[in-house]
């Protein structure tokens, strides 16, 4: 079992900034893909980045490439989502989640608001 836990969401205006943070626990040596998705009101979720755990693959939702950073720190089982120039379509909950295999999502975090203001 592997256990994640997202923390950084806010509140923030048009154009700023902010940093999620996914702590993953237990069984994370299996652990292949780390993602970040979305889900806005009234809307399927969606794909917004991913990275290997060692490799450092790195891949970004069309919407959000130029404008959003993911990262990984080994040591501390972390991964990270730097999101900057906001835009308030970028309002969702946003889950971090981990795989084996490519596409293939395994755990969920429990998720984290994101509200951006005009």
């Amino acid at each position: 079992q592997v256990q994640l836990v997202e923390s950084g969401g806010g509140l923030v205006q048009a154009g700023g900034s902010l940093r999620l943070s996914c702590a993953a626990s237990g069984r994370t040596f299996s652990i292949n893909y780390m993602g970040w998705f979305r889900q806005a009101p009234g809307k399927e979720r969606e794909f917004v980045a991913r990275i290997t755990w060692n490799g450092g693959t790195i891949a970004y939702a069309d919407s959000v490439k130029g404008r959003f950073t993911i990262s990984r720190d080994n040591a501390k089982n972390t991964v990270y989502l730097q999101m900057n120039s906001l835009k308030p379509e970028d309002t969702a909950v946003y889950y971090c989640a981990a795989a084996y295999t490519q596409n293939s999502y395994t755990y969920w975090g429990q998720g984290t608001q994101v509200t951006v203001s005009s």
